[in-house]
This record gives structure tokens, sequence and C-alpha cells, in this order.
């Protein structure tokens, strides 16, 4: 019966170690979120390992030749107990893979409830009723309205509870 297992990796081989295991007909799962990078005034964000050196490989340890993961090319070692690989939960695997968002990232926090253009109206803080249009959310929970002042649109960052959608 096939099960998943915790592969430890190089020091960022988890792309490496991926395309070798898949190279030997195994199953792999590494899943990636987008972190934001900030570097030199430029600000973008990046695909990053959920698990920094670790991924999930799916076999049958009593069909496959689980020995020779320890020898891949970018593989640490496989996670054992003992002499035995440790499985790691179906569920545990099945709740990431329904975090992820259409482009296969896990998304992380809470599910952003608006999108882009969406009429939200500020529900606490100093700009109580005020309405804007969402524009986008940031790492921190946190979402960038834009605010229409005295004539001009302002970008307001604000935390994510502070906005409601408009009827």
């Amino acid at each position: 019966m096939e099960q998943w297992y915790a592969v430890h990796t190089h020091p960022r081989g988890e792309d490496k170690a991926q395309r070798h295991l898949e190279n030997q007909g195994h199953d792999v799962y590494c899943p990636h979120y987008m972190r934001r990078r900030s570097h030199a005034r430029r600000v973008d964000w990046v695909p990053t390992p959920l698990f920094p050196r670790y991924l999930f490989v799916s076999m049958d340890i009593t069909q496959a030749r689980w020995r020779a993961v320890h020898s891949t090319v970018g593989v640490s070692h496989l996670v054992c107990q003992g002499d035995v690989p440790i499985p790691v939960p179906d569920t545990l695997i099945s709740e990431i893979k329904s975090r992820e968002d259409e482009a296969g990232k896990v998304v992380i926090g809470k599910l952003m409830p608006f999108k882009k253009g969406d009429k939200v109206q500020f529900v606490s803080g100093p700009l109580a009723e005020q309405t804007g249009l969402f524009e986008c959310s940031s790492d921190e929970e946190r979402a960038f309205v834009l605010l229409n002042l005295l004539g001009r649109q302002v970008r307001v960052r604000m935390p994510i509870d502070a906005v409601t959608l408009c009827a």
C-alpha cells in the first residue's frame, strides 16, 4: 500500500531531489507558498518551500527499493525511526493540498475574501464608514485599499479585519 514519507534534503536541494526522485518513478510532493521578498528597494513574490529541506515521496515500502532514496542526488536521508521509514498521514498531505490556490501554491494565513477592484467599507478604526476599492493583500494579513480623499486616490494599508465587502 502506497503511503507518504518525509525526505530530508540537502540545503536548498528540494528541486534537485524532487527531479531525481521523479526520474526514479516516485510520486513526489514539495508544497510551496509565495513569500514576499524585499531587496534593494524592490519587492517581489517568490515561490518558497513550505517546509525548507523537506519534501514528501509516495511509495509502498514493501515493494519499492526505498533504501535507494538515501543515495538519491539532493537527498540527505529518508526520515526513519530506527531502520524503518515513518509514514506521514494521508490526511496531512490532503489538508496541505486543499489549501493550494489555482497556481498550486499553498495559501498561508486567512483566505482573502476580496478580489482586486471589489468595493469595501471600513468597519473600524479612524476611517470607519468610508468606502474604497480593494487593491491587494500584503504578507501580514493586511489589505491595501484605494480610498478617495480630497479628490484623489490614496493607497491605505489596513488590517484585513477592518474592512468588509460592500453590499
